[in-house]
């Protein structure tokens, strides 16, 4: 397997984040969200403006991984907290992390969730919360492994199906 090269994202990087979200999404999610919702989504929530404006805002950290010619392949990004569970002094949510299929395992996601951790060490965090669909069973075992526990959950929308997700929170060590 290619090595993942990671790095903070730059505004430059807008246009791969957003092909590097959508595909993801898709690939993620495909198997069960209705396709004419779920194609609306990925425009709206990983269209290319959507990366621009986190790039832009200082309040948001995105990490990115590309193979040695630059494909990108995996992303992080870290946002202020939004989930719905009481919230501490010191949170942050790592709202979106995604590897595509062929980089996945071999350590990759461990590696991945590791920076986001430290980047959100360098903002100050005291614990990290994350949203988790409930019927991505090797998701929840992966962030249990890594010391997140589950605190609660919410309602995930996909135009106008809902999705039950699984709100876990670990420490930031």
């Amino acid at each position: 397997m290619t090595p993942i090269l990671w790095r903070r994202a730059e505004a430059r990087d807008a246009a791969a984040l957003s092909l590097l979200g959508g595909a993801t999404f898709l690939a993620s999610f495909a198997h069960d969200h209705p396709g004419d919702a779920l194609i609306a989504h990925v425009r709206k929530a990983h269209g290319e403006a959507f990366y621009a404006a986190a790039l832009a805002d200082p309040e948001q950290a995105l990490l990115i991984g590309e193979t040695a010619l630059g494909a990108p392949v995996g992303y992080a990004l870290l946002t202020p907290p939004a989930l719905p569970v009481e919230r501490r002094d010191g949170d942050l949510e790592l709202k979106r992390i995604y590897l595509l299929s062929g980089w996945q395992g071999g350590g990759n996601g461990a590696a991945l969730l590791k920076l986001a951790m430290e980047e959100a060490r360098r903002r100050g965090a005291k614990r990290l919360l994350l949203a988790v669909y409930e019927a991505n069973v090797g998701a929840q075992r992966f962030y249990a492994r890594h010391g997140f526990v589950e605190i609660g959950e919410t309602v995930f929308m996909v135009g106008d199906a809902p999705f039950r997700d699984l709100i876990f929170a670990a420490a930031v060590g």
